[in-house]
């Protein structure tokens, strides 16, 4: 039986619950034990409330899967017996490079140290560690447990057989894994996301659409089509085949690719304006943002099953 070993927290408890819903034994490693109690408390009330809505991933019954989860506070005890361990700690590398090199002085030659960190470099988190071969990123989605692409990065040191063995082990729990053969600054997800966000904040702040309009064009226009297919099928689909594709719209594309701005800086009036039209829709306040969240996960989770349902069919 492989155990994992987690670090508590949002990304931590929704890894937690991924790797129980693929029948894996999970151990949920804090330095907190209160962290850990309401991790605990907080998985097993989204399994029970999941089972009820029939949207509970994995084979096994809500109780069945929250008994493969454990906690603990001491770290090697945490690591004992495990062959994957998921670091989940906060976006900062002095605290992820002090995590690893306490976990390098434990580990066998055998167990793969992963990160999820979604924008750290593996060349920054992992250079002059003595087990640098078996240290991979495998960034999620947040939230992990409705969004299953997982992004596995190497580092330069990395040995195949830990890359290929993180894919076979996401594949196995029902994540859709995507190999980077480099490392590179934002990995892909965020590097097209990012592009995404750099063009919509040009256009709302010169007043070329408005910023609800604006997020409507991409739920209700591109966002529709990238659910099922991705940019270079959608190209291929759109015409007969890319290189047609190419031949008829290079260059309508490039003319435009020509006028797009530099990157914005995020900053001044433009935060303003786009705050206060996307906070009448939906106010800053605790309660309301997290009812939000809720709606998104119950849509993330109900698209999750039609794809999985129209693969099937």
């Amino acid at each position: 039986i492989f155990i994992f070993c987690l670090f508590s927290g949002l990304i931590g408890h929704s890894w937690a619950m991924v790797f129980a819903a693929g029948g894996f034994k999970v151990k949920l490693y804090d330095i907190a034990q209160q962290q850990l109690t309401s991790a605990l408390e907080s998985i097993r009330k989204q399994m029970k409330e999941m089972e009820k809505s029939g949207f509970l991933k994995g084979a096994l019954s809500a109780e069945q899967q929250f008994s493969l989860i454990s906690v603990c506070t001491d770290l090697k005890a945490a690591v004992e017996g495990a062959t994957f361990i998921q670091e989940c700690t906060p976006e900062n590398l002095e605290l992820k490079k002090k995590i690893f090199s306490q976990l390098d002085l434990i580990v066998g030659d055998n167990v793969i140290l992963s990160s999820s960190t979604s924008c750290l470099l593996p060349s920054k988190l992992f250079t002059g560690l003595k087990h640098v071969k078996q240290c991979v990123v495998s960034h999620p989605v947040n939230p992990p447990y409705f969004v299953p692409l997982v992004e596995i990065v190497p580092h330069p040191e990395t040995d195949p057989s830990t890359t290929d063995r993180t894919y076979a082990l996401m594949k196995k729990i029902g994540q859709s894994p995507v190999k980077l053969n480099r490392e590179i600054e934002g990995f892909v997800l965020n590097r097209l996301q990012y592009a995404v966000i750099s063009e919509a904040w040009r256009l709302v702040a010169e007043g070329v659409i408005s910023p609800t309009d604006l997020d409507l064009v991409m739920s209700d226009g591109l966002g529709m089509r990238y659910a099922f297919i991705g940019p270079l099928e959608t190209m291929h689909l759109n015409a007969e085949g890319i290189s047609n594709y190419c031949e008829r719209y290079s260059e309508g594309m490039r003319l435009v690719l020509n006028t797009f701005g530099p990157v914005p800086e995020f900053s001044g009036e433009i935060v303003q304006k786009v705050n206060q039209a996307i906070s009448e829709k939906i106010p800053v306040v605790p309660k309301v943002l997290d009812a939000r969240r809720k709606w998104r996960d119950e849509c993330l989770t109900g698209l999750a099953k039609l794809k999985a349902q129209m693969k099937t069919d």
